[in-house]
């Protein structure tokens, strides 16, 4: 092995862009990157460039029709018969509206997802990260929630395809992974797991604990929608109970892991009141089960966030110093109120209107109790259960 971990990062990952008051805002990634440096966690050696991908490797999820629009529309100014169809196919609305370049920046995208398991299964390194990644509710003819193309799924299809690799795909985005699921919804070599607030109440409305695989995938699909409102214990216990005897069952060759960290409580996009000790406790978790069934093969992508600022660059960080074993992780079971580098604080606060957070970890004991506890902790127990009954051979 040449490397424990590789990140993989471009800045010009960041020219994913719809428009200027958009919710995705890649600036996260250049914020992520730069606490990870002043933190000494990131030396050059671990970093390497995204790549591009191949068109054809899109045909694996995405159809020829829905990749033929995509480039129509990243046109400065796209024929009048793209414009007019563009609505069909997802890329005309709020949500995911098509932009100049749309096609060349987000096969970069892809391209770093491939490229990440391409260095995973060749024994290049042991972990993959690729933060630029995780856009998880694309569909195979249409965009959808800020996705363009499924990275994410083109990435799992190229492990099966180049690889023969039998994937388990984990997703801890406070929104279901539904563009994943159902690109592998009746595959049995590919087993999704989604923990996510309820589509009751929350974008993309999917995700219930009755979706469990057809044919001859049944039983490999696995959702645990939780109840609003959860908080830290309560999304532990489920998403590691759950997932550890998915994985038990599954017996995957390759875990691809997807992170958004939208479930933060101070994410204005959901209503999930975790704290950035799941950031912290998640990884490791999956962390612990790539070196228990298949070898320490482990690629991990982003996702949602939309708390650039005090959600994203830590939880991310602490996402990259579990996969790269650094000293901090070990730190901050000793010292739970561990200091962020100052010098981070110092370069970014000016552009932010609230104060930065100070520690890697959040002062939850100071934060308003939820009155619901209870009910919530139960309510999700009660789906954790469901969530069990048929699990992956």
């Amino acid at each position: 092995m040449n490397a424990k971990a590789l990140f993989i990062y471009d800045e010009n990952e960041t020219a994913y862009r719809f428009n200027d008051s958009h919710p995705f805002n890649q600036k996260r990634l250049i914020l992520t990157v730069d606490l990870l440096r002043k933190a000494g966690a990131l030396p050059p050696e671990s970093v390497i460039s995204p790549g591009k991908a191949a068109e054809a490797q899109l045909y694996h999820v995405h159809s020829r029709e829905y990749v033929q629009a995509v480039t129509a529309l990243s046109y400065p100014e796209p024929e009048q018969k793209w414009l007019q169809q563009a609505e069909k196919y997802g890329l005309a609305t709020e949500d995911t509206p098509f932009f100049p370049g749309m096609n060349d920046i987000t096969m970069g995208l892809v391209g770093g997802s491939i490229r990440a398991v391409d260095a995973v299964m060749t024994g290049e390194t042991v972990h993959a990260l690729h933060l630029g990644g995780g856009l998880h509710h694309a569909m195979p003819s249409k965009g959808s929630g800020f996705c363009v193309y499924n990275d994410a799924a083109i990435a799992i299809a190229h492990a099966k395809s180049a690889y023969g690799s039998r994937v388990l795909y984990i997703d801890t985005d406070v929104h279901h992974g539904d563009g994943v699921q159902w690109s592998f919804y009746t595959d049995p070599s590919v087993c999704t797991f989604s923990i996510h607030e309820t589509g009751k109440y929350l974008f993309p409305g999917t995700g219930a604990v009755n979706e469990r695989g057809a044919d001859s995938g049944f039983g490999t699909t696995v959702n645990v929608p939780l109840e609003p409102y959860t908080e830290d214990e309560s999304w532990m216990e489920c998403f590691s109970e759950v997932l550890g005897k998915v994985a038990e069952q599954f017996k995957p060759d390759l875990i691809v892991s997807q992170h958004g960290c939208d479930a933060h409580a101070f994410d204005p996009l959901a209503h999930m009141h975790c704290s950035m000790e799941i950031y912290r406790a998640m990884p490791r978790f999956i962390h612990q089960l790539a070196h228990q069934y298949c070898g320490g093969r482990w690629v991990a992508l982003g996702g949602g966030g939309y708390e650039i600022w005090r959600v994203v660059p830590r939880a991310w960080s602490l996402l990259w110093l579990e996969m790269s074993e650094h000293a901090i992780i070990g730190q901050l079971e000793k010292d739970p109120e561990l200091a962020l580098p100052s010098s981070w604080l110092k370069e970014w606060q000016p552009y932010c209107s609230e104060a930065l957070p100070s520690t890697w970890l959040d002062p939850v004991e100071t934060w308003e109790p939820i009155p619901r506890r209870n009910e919530i902790t139960q309510k999700n127990r009660q789906t954790k259960e469901l969530a069990m009954l048929y699990l992956p051979k």
